[in-house]
């Protein structure tokens, strides 16, 4: 009787084992890498990579399974439930979407929606989702470069990450809404001799420098750049 025991136990916690790990593994990949959400989480990349990884060499136990779920804003037992049992419920399921989606990624906008972004209260489930490789905001948001004044550094259907709670300072790239034309652009900061001005890359841009003033207002910082999907 106690062998028998023994062996329904040790097959109850591999089972676990197994789980967990296949629910990090799709948090890593809701997420985007094991680097955002290490980042997220407030673990080492290489202590998720030992635990996660390919080959892991280590188990993930219940109390880091309990800080997942606690770091992630997820229910108490979510990283102990198989996705591929019939038990899960659809509620669980849209509690993974939600977190993941809105915590861990940032929605791809338009111009016109980054005006007011940090007033707009709106449901952001049906904006594409994309996660940041840099540590940025909660507020952050994607935009699609478009036109050609950012050349040749930055080409029309890139992608933008920009976070309106990182400061500019000088060269960095920013989005900045010109009252004047009421529109929003995206240029590089300069800052010399208490002057602030925006510059266009492109050297054969005619208007390659506009100065900040009561006209302009920073949205946001630009943070990383990739290549749109």
């Amino acid at each position: 009787m106690y062998h028998f025991s023994a062996i329904i136990y040790d097959e109850i916690m591999k089972k676990i084992e197994d789980i967990r790990l296949e629910n990090a593994r799709l948090l890593i990949d809701k997420c985007g890498s094991i680097t955002f959400l290490s980042d997220k989480i407030d673990r080492s990349t290489t202590q998720l990579s030992r635990l996660m990884g390919k080959n892991p060499t280590k188990i993930i136990g219940r109390r880091l399974s309990r800080h997942i779920e606690h770091s992630l804003r997820l229910e108490d037992g979510w990283m102990d439930q198989d996705r591929n049992a019939s038990v899960v419920s659809e509620q669980n399921n849209n509690t993974l979407q939600k977190i993941v989606i809105h915590e861990l990624t940032y929605p791809l906008i338009t111009k016109n929606q980054a005006v007011n972004w940090s007033e707009t209260h709106t449901d952001l489930s049906h904006f594409k989702h994309f996660s940041c490789p840099v540590p940025c905001g909660k507020k952050t948001f994607l935009l699609e470069v478009d036109g050609i004044s950012m050349e040749s550094q930055f080409k029309a259907g890139y992608l933008i990450w920009v976070d309106p709670e990182r400061e500019a300072i000088n060269k960095s790239y920013v989005v900045a809404f010109l009252k004047n034309k009421n529109e929003a652009t995206f240029k590089q900061i300069i800052i010399e001799d208490g002057l602030k001005m925006l510059r266009a890359m492109n050297r054969d841009w005619p208007e390659q420098y506009i100065q900040i003033d009561e006209n302009c207002e920073i949205i946001g910082t630009v943070v990383f750049c990739g290549w749109s999907l």
